[in-house]
Parts: structure tokens; sequence; C-alpha cells
């Protein structure tokens, strides 16, 4: 029976490339969020030869006002990066953060996952419950898994949409390393079971830095 299906798929060649194509793009225009490869393909009809779709579709529209992109796990049509001038002002309004946030979420992109109580000793300052509500409720941030230490602190992690948001494919494609690191923000934390010796003097100077 199995050979028998597959002598009967083996009839219908699949669609031309340039169909296929097509089809991938009508696809990606009418869904909100990035698309795998293999989601693609369950749409497709059965053939379809879905990386050198996305390749010639990517390639067409490169220097365009949109781009295919590769979003996480997925593809996504975005605006083309020398063109988001033209959304700043919505993105000011509505993704407004304050410095805190800013630092906060920078911290968790860069060390994840990571606990309430390391943020708080990365940044200097304690963390408010409200600045991590915030970054939760943009759906930027969400909870990790719980640390396997006394008290089983849960740990923060970012999310798809935040990757999505900044055009980034995995938290490594962070820019501005060199800045924060050079701000205190990224590789303060010591390694676990250090010996630090601190003294009050350097830690006034080290948090004068970060918020100057």
């Amino acid at each position: 029976m199995s050979q028998s299906n597959s002598n009967i798929e083996s009839l219908f060649e699949s669609p031309p490339m340039a169909e296929q194509e097509r089809m991938v793009e009508a696809i990606l225009f009418a869904v909100s969020e990035p698309m795998t490869s293999k989601q693609i393909a369950d749409r497709l009809p059965h053939g379809c030869e879905v990386p050198e779709a996305v390749a010639c579709l990517r390639k067409r529209y490169e220097g365009k006002g949109i781009n295919l992109v590769k979003a996480g796990d997925g593809w996504a049509f975005r605006t083309a990066p020398d063109l988001g001038f033209l959304m700043k002002k919505e993105t000011v309004e509505t993704r407004k953060l304050s410095r805190a946030g800013i630092e906060t979420l920078a911290i968790i992109a860069y060390h994840q996952p990571t606990t309430r109580a390391e943020i708080e000793e990365i940044r200097g300052v304690s963390v408010s419950r409200g600045t991590l509500d915030m970054l939760l409720e943009l759906g930027w941030i969400k909870l990790g898994r719980r640390r396997m230490t006394p008290g089983r602190p849960v740990t923060f992690i970012v999310t798809q949409e935040f990757l999505d948001h900044f055009g980034l494919e995995t938290p490594r494609d962070l820019p501005g390393i060199k800045e924060l690191r050079a701000a205190g923000i990224l590789d303060n934390r010591p390694p676990p079971g250090a010996v630090v010796e601190t003294e009050e003097h350097d830690a006034d100077r080290d948090q004068d830095d970060m918020f100057e």
C-alpha cells in the first residue's frame, strides 16, 4: 500500500520553482508571526523545495523597501534596515522604556538566564517590580527555569518576540557589546565560586560610571 501511494505521488510533479516562490511569498505576507521552513512546507504541495524557494525570494527582495529576513528559527518580511527611521515615531511612542528598563533588558539579554538578584548585582541598584512587569507585559522577557539553589529563584530570559522586534536571530547578535561592557553592564558578574574583593570606593565609582 505504501509503495502504491509513493507511485501515485510520483505522478504529480511539484510546481515550478517560480510558482513555489510565489506561494511562499503569499504565505509569509498573510501571517503575522515568523514561520519556520517546516511550517511553510506543511502548507505547500508535495515535493516543493522550501529552502530553495526561500533563497530565491530573499534574493528578489534585496534592496527593496521590505526584506525577507531570518527571525529566530523562522522567516518573515520586515522593513529594510535603512528605512527604519520611518517607523521611529511609532516605536518611540509604543515601546518607550525608562533607563532602568533598558539596562534591565540588556542585562537579561546578555546574561540569560538570570535572576532578579543577579540583575541587581550587576546594576548596583535594586530592580523595581514595575520594571520587570513592564518588560513582561511588552512580551520581551519571560520566566525561565527556576535555579536549583536555596529558595529556587525564578530566572528571566528574552523572548522570540524580542528577537523579532529588533531583527535578531539570537541574543548573540545584539549590538553595542563594547559600549555595554565599558559601562559595566556586560561581564560584570564574577564566575561562580570566585573570590571577590570589594571596596566601598570602587563600588561607588562603578555605579557613577554606569549612571553618568
